[in-house]
């Protein structure tokens, strides 16, 4: 888990991002420093959650074992998963990430709504990485 990406539970669970003062542009993931916009004058940046829900504005799958920072176990045969990369339209920001367990991408459609929810990236004996994921609505656990 990166701290300060994410934050709650069931629900509550959202994404965290920073909005400028000056030209109300969204980021994500969180800007600590200064205004990414080059055409912003520069303003004071807030904490914002994001919207829970999106519409996907486009997925693929993942068949190949990533490097390194990318945690997994090279012991354990690779098990691909699902991409989506979903259009946040009140923030006019398009986040990516993985589908949630059981999502294919025979699943998705482009402009089907999906939330975000939390899952686990990795974990092992003694720690559990955390993340988010994207999972079509309607759709439980």
């Amino acid at each position: 888990m990166v701290a300060g990406w994410f934050a709650g539970d069931g629900e509550d669970f959202r994404l965290i991002g920073t909005r400028c003062s000056a030209c109300t542009s969204v980021f994500f993931p969180r800007e600590g420093g200064s205004c990414r916009n080059p055409g912003c004058p520069g303003g004071d940046l807030e904490e914002v959650a994001l919207s829970r829900r999106g519409r996907v504005w486009s997925f693929t799958d993942s068949r190949y074992r990533p490097p390194s920072p990318y945690v997994t176990n090279p012991e354990l045969p690779w098990e691909p998963y699902t991409l989506i990369a979903v259009e946040l339209e009140p923030e006019r920001l398009v986040v990516l990430g993985q589908a949630a367990p059981g999502v294919t991408v025979a699943d998705l459609t482009v402009g089907l709504e999906v939330e975000v929810v939390p899952g686990v990236l990795h974990e092992d004996a003694e720690t559990t990485w955390t993340t988010w994921q994207w999972r079509p609505t309607g759709v439980t656990a």
